[in-house]
């Protein structure tokens, strides 16, 4: 998501293999996006390496081709800004025909051209300047074997269109930075931009995936299409998933049963998920029994809230996730060798890879504090749910996560053995909270914090990049048309802020004395006359 601002540090920004012209205003350029454009190309690359096998298999079947034809993939980048993901997509993925680099801003369209023929990519970026969503609709029949969409903030506005454009079996690739919204502080707001309610939940980051991908499924789903998740990713302020679009009835109609409800228990937080509809089993769809849980949770007897429809589905297919590592790891040089976030997109892809697809989470610090406890190692929680006979994993959207087959009860009933072995005073609750009811029920599992040979994950184990630190200050999406670059010599945001009520008070104070100024000025006139 490329951004503009009206102070430039350096004449030519470099990122990647790409040389970016940075003027004195309009510049649009978000330095805390590398990681998105350096991912894209990894899933890109992987992409097009697959379309090329392919398309080799095709053109072996046919005898006769159009030796005019281009071939390779050709790529829309509906919101490109100042090109930059567009040269880099040109210079860095093998197998590009050609690429369209739109943007609706006259100017950006001025310094994509420069950007463009600066780094000689003329003969596959071609800049246009529409509207990204009449750019979609016109190529309806020509199509796209890939579609772009890094918008600033929600990119509903624009899926109705990608998921038309695109070829059989192309690639959408879509960001949204309204987390707040999808992270459950407007609820309503996000059922008019995404068709789902959003919960105020520990597991918001990848809730915020699901409701995104749900969407994407629903604006598929009118044309006939279906939508296959590639890879899902929640990182920084943002989301990016990567989904192939293909034409199937019948993957439309299963639809019922990866999309659902969620309730979740407004006293201990315990996570339940209801599918719209059941497997089908020989092409017969039936009507799931509802709803899924009591009036009253069955752990603590409180309420619940209702949240969804979410994305019940796998959020990665780990089969691609897999050839992007093997890339990675190859000792043969190849592009993504020099990707500057290397080291991160391997950590994040490792610990995907060891994501179970049970939906949601929990986050272990959270369990604990409901019964004002301390928490406990990591490693001893999932050495517990092992040792139960469960599985347990990470999810790479928090670092205290815990994504686990198990049943509410049976990870509550560890959380009580815990507390015996560290007891909590009973007065510190209120009568009717839900920690004290979770301390005096009964538990029903045989719990053992004995160490599990599997409680330490190999992404761990190897100390790869698993959770980004905030490099530095800025750090953020920005506003709106607002570039993160920081002059040296430029004031920040603290700077800027000092004495900042002391000179407020001295304008007022220069204000007010102006108006007694005038007011002794008009009666000195009224006594002369």
């Amino acid at each position: 998501m490329e951004q503009s601002s009206t102070e430039i540090v350096a004449d030519v920004l470099e990122e990647g293999q790409a040389k970016i012209l940075l003027e004195k205003k309009n510049v649009f350029y978000n330095p805390v996006q590398e990681f998105n454009r350096d991912l894209s190309i990894a899933v890109l690359s992987q992409y097009s390496k697959e379309r090329s096998s392919q398309s080799s298999i095709d053109s072996a079947k046919e005898k006769q081709k159009d030796d005019s034809q281009k071939t390779g993939l050709r790529v829309l980048e509906a919101l490109s800004a100042t090109g930059l993901r567009s040269i880099r997509y040109a210079k860095e993925v093998p197998g590009m025909a050609e690429i369209v680099a739109n943007d609706i801003s006259i100017k950006a369209v001025e310094a994509i051209k420069r950007n463009v023929i600066h780094n000689g990519v003329e003969n596959i970026v071609r800049p246009h300047n529409d509207d990204a969503t009449m750019v979609m609709y016109q190529n309806r029949r020509t199509k796209f074997d890939a579609v772009d969409l890094d918008p600033y903030g929600c990119p509903s506005i624009f899926l109705d269109g990608a998921v038309q454009c695109i070829k059989d079996n192309g690639l959408l690739l879509v960001t949204a930075t309204d987390m707040a919204v999808l992270a459950g502080n407007s609820p309503e707001t996000c059922y008019v931009k995404y068709g789902a309610v959003s919960l105020k939940s520990k597991s918001c980051h990848e809730m915020a995936l699901r409701i995104l991908l749900q969407h994407i499924a629903s604006h598929a789903g009118r044309y006939g299409k279906a939508m296959t998740p590639l890879l899902s990713i929640s990182a920084d302020f943002y989301i990016r998933v990567f989904v192939k679009i293909h034409t199937s009835q019948a993957a439309c109609k299963k639809n019922t049963s990866n999309l659902g409800l969620v309730y979740q228990c407004v006293g201990c937080e315990s996570l339940t998920l209801q599918a719209l509809g059941t497997n089908p089993s020989n092409n017969v769809y039936k009507l799931p029994h509802a709803p899924a849980v009591d009036k009253l949770c069955s752990i603590c007897n409180h309420r619940h809230h209702m949240g969804g429809p979410v994305w019940l589905g796998p959020l990665h297919d780990k089969n691609f996730v897999k050839k992007i590592l093997t890339d990675i790891d190859s000792p043969e040089d190849n592009n993504l060798k020099a990707l500057k976030t290397l080291r991160r997109i391997q950590g994040i892809l490792h610990v995907v890879q060891e994501e179970l697809e049970n939906p949601l989470y929990y986050q272990l610090d959270r369990l604990t504090s409901i019964i004002k406890c301390n928490v406990p190692q990591m490693a001893s929680f999932r050495s517990a749910l092992l040792n139960a006979g469960y599985k347990v994993s990470y999810s790479h959207a928090n670092k205290s996560s815990v994504k686990t087959d198990a049943p509410n009860q049976v990870i509550w009933d560890i959380v009580r053995a815990w507390e015996k072995e560290n007891p909590v005073k009973r007065e510190k609750f209120e009568s009717h909270s839900a920690g004290l009811a979770i301390l005096n029920a009964e538990s029903e599992t045989e719990v053992s914090f004995k160490k599990h040979p599997d409680a330490v994950p190999y992404s761990q184990q190897k100390k790869l990049t698993r959770y980004q630190l905030n490099p530095s200050t800025y750090w953020g999406p920005g506003t709106r048309s607002t570039t993160m670059i920081q002059s040296e010599r430029g004031a920040g945001k603290k700077e800027r802020n000092q004495n900042k009520n002391k000179r407020k008070r001295e304008q007022d104070s220069s204000e007010s004395t102006t108006v007694e100024e005038k007011k002794q000025n008009v009666a000195d006139e009224q006594r002369n006359d």
